[in-house]
């Protein structure tokens, strides 16, 4: 009789293995996208950074970031608690009974793909200017502290969790994307813009250099989304796990379709990078509701997540917080929609569930903001966040690596 189970878990644990690897490949279409929408003498840097910070992110979680997330129910309804430094592993190296559905190594691993995630978002917005120390020094305290005290207020048992009638947020529209969002904000503010993207005669556009990177980049991301959201099952229940394919195709889909009827409308022009980030702000709105939503709630969601990229693109470019790759937009603004609408279309939809929904939002807004401020601030003061003017006209690759992406092409454009 204990076969059948065990054959079981072995599916769930495949599945959730399966998905950690495909949300590791997101990873690379992050870098692929940061890298085609900027300028070529920039492109190692950006490289650099989305290498560096998944290797920051595994260590970090390894190290505090898991314990901080998941501490135990001796923590539920807190707002901070820790389990102890290190992996704890509660039944030696054999944690075959950790959980009915997966190992506690699966647990850690398929967590660990998301904790880097928030940085990785960061890395955009501030793209083509930022020193690469303070850049990786703020990517190590944002995710191995920020983002785990987060995640437990919601995954972990905490004070989220325990409302009257509990946040929600399936795979981290709040949690994940607009914590990098809001960490994107704050960094882009603190910088300035790039030299001469806003001119006395109104904003310079400054186009990327590789579009076709950047579409297979949006590819990628669209791929991995499917293990980003489907691992957050956390199990191979194909009824859940088919819906959930479902609702994030479809919102994707259809945050595409709203991005180029909204820009076409507003600009006369069919913009590709509109379309690409209108697919992205489509996945990041879905996530939030992925296991609850309907056919037709999905397509909703995703296409006015989508028409609210244009938008604020614009309001940004407006204010002069000069985002390269539009990653406030995608994972910040379409990040705090896919959160209200779990309240407008979910299962448990309602003025009780908004409200949950919106208080989730301005808890961990209020909570990123302020600890993404102190960190660039007191770097911004101390050692300096932005290259110097001669640098970054020069380009990043050859002043922080000494070396350039495209040897036979040092175009300073």
């Amino acid at each position: 009789m204990q076969e059948p189970v065990q054959d079981l878990f072995t599916v769930n644990n495949l599945w959730m293995m399966i998905a950690t690897i495909l949300v590791f490949i997101m990873h690379l279409g992050f870098a692929t996208l940061e890298a085609g929408l900027t300028r070529a003498k920039n492109t190692v840097n950006i490289l650099f950074k989305n290498t560096i910070i998944p290797a920051i992110g595994l260590l970090t979680y390894a190290f505090v970031g898991f314990n901080l997330m998941y501490p135990g129910a001796d923590f539920a309804g807190s707002i901070f608690g820790f389990a102890g430094f290190g992996l704890s592993l509660p039944e030696g190296w054999d944690s075959s009974n950790y959980n009915a559905g997966y190992t506690y190594f699966t647990d850690f691993i398929f967590q660990a793909m998301f904790a880097a995630t928030a940085a990785t978002i960061v890395s955009g917005a501030v793209a083509e200017r930022i020193k690469l120390g303070p850049f990786i020094t703020f990517s190590l305290l944002y995710v191995g502290i920020c983002y785990p005290i987060v995640g437990m207020w919601k995954w972990g048992g905490g004070f989220l969790n325990e409302l009257a009638t509990p946040f929600y947020d399936f795979a981290g529209s709040t949690i994940v994307h607009s914590v990098g969002g809001w960490g994107a904000l704050v960094g882009a503010y603190l910088l300035g813009p790039r030299i001469g993207k806003y001119t006395p005669h109104g904003m310079k556009a400054i186009p990327g250099h590789n579009l076709p990177m950047a579409t297979i980049g949006v590819f990628l991301l669209w791929f991995g989304w499917f293990g980003f959201n489907g691992g957050s099952v956390l199990s191979a229940d194909p009824g859940a796990v088919s819906r959930v394919f479902v609702t994030t195709s479809l919102a994707a889909a259809a945050g595409a379709i709203g991005a180029l009827i909204v820009s076409y409308l507003k600009f006369k022009t069919y913009d590709i990078t509109m379309v690409l980030n209108g697919i992205l702000a489509g996945l990041v709105g879905i996530t939030a509701g992925a296991d609850q939503m309907g056919v037709l709630d999905s397509v909703i969601i995703g296409f006015i997540g989508g028409g609210l990229i244009v938008f604020s693109v614009v309001f940004f470019d407006k204010i002069k917080i000069d985002d390269p790759v539009g990653a406030i937009s995608v994972h910040l603004v379409g990040g705090i929609w896919g959160t209200l609408a779990v309240g407008i279309f979910g299962d448990l939809a309602g003025w009780g569930q908004l409200y949950s929904q919106l208080l989730g939002v301005a808890a961990v807004g209020l909570f990123c903001f302020a600890t993404s401020w102190l960190i660039f601030f007191s770097l911004k003061r101390t050692v300096g966040i932005r290259v110097h003017e001669n640098e970054e006209t020069e380009g990043l690759d050859i002043n922080e690596h000494s070396m350039r992406a495209y040897p036979d092409f040092a175009s300073k454009d």
